[in-house]
């Protein structure tokens, strides 16, 4: 019932029970990237955890009373405290938890991460409304996602970092990761044509052993995409 690869639990399953004393659970979704960038959070600091995968297409009644908007990731621990919304989440466990920080203590520092994700904060509705838009509006936004991108390129130039804002993989990085592998299921490469940083990050990102520990090739994402887009009930337990 849990575990990265388990089955998702859906409409009429039983509820999992109370989180166990120095464990904290995640319920998310295998392709979800929001709940990705709290999988790689938790991964990166170490955290011991366990993964409750739910069945978006078909939600169980338990899970919306935890969060009724629906959505993971849904951080919950042992006291039955919950947490929602992917940013936040992340924020919290890199406060709450010892090992390495993944925002800095510094204000700036952290400030300029911070400014990388509102340069970045355009992509993933675009990505979203390419997978899940009609066809004859794709090429509208293709070369909106392309401006976007460029702008995130100019934004991270002038770091003149390996990663996003450092020499080091941070949080502003894992926050935007996930939406970069769906540009290549998606065959949105083109779009970083002429954006020699981005691609170098990417190049980066894919030797940490975090990104590498939560890739899923192309294959995988276009049998997801064709079930999500059919409204099939095991769109999320597509490959298991």
């Amino acid at each position: 019932m849990s575990g990265a690869s388990s089955k998702s639990l859906g409409k009429g399953s039983s509820p999992p029970g109370p989180v166990q004393e120095g464990l904290i659970r995640v319920y998310s979704m295998r392709f979800c990237p929001f709940a990705q960038r709290a999988l790689m959070v938790l991964k990166a600091k170490g955290i011991r955890h366990e993964i409750i995968n739910i069945n978006l297409k078909n939600k169980p009644e338990w899970f919306l009373k935890k969060n009724p908007a629906g959505l993971v990731p849904v951080l919950e621990d042992s006291k039955g405290r919950l947490i929602s919304e992917s940013v936040i989440i992340c924020e919290y466990l890199d406060e709450a938890y010892p090992g390495k920080k993944l925002f800095p203590d510094d204000p700036y520092e952290k400030a300029c991460q911070k400014m990388i994700l509102e340069s970045f904060s355009k992509v993933p509705p675009l990505v979203a409304s390419f997978f899940k838009g009609k066809k004859e509006d794709h090429h509208d936004i293709r070369e909106e996602l392309r401006k976007e991108l460029r702008k995130l390129e100019e934004a991270m130039t002038k770091y003149k970092k390996d990663f996003s804002v450092g020499d080091a993989v941070s949080m502003a990085d894992y926050l935007m990761w996930p939406w970069f592998q769906w540009l290549e299921a998606l065959e949105l490469n083109e779009c970083l044509a002429h954006t020699p940083k981005l691609k170098g990050w990417m190049a980066a990102m894919q030797k940490d052993p975090t990104v590498l520990s939560h890739l899923i090739d192309a294959k995988t994402y276009h049998g997801f995409f064709n079930l999500y887009l059919q409204d099939s009930p095991e769109t999320c337990d597509y490959g298991l």
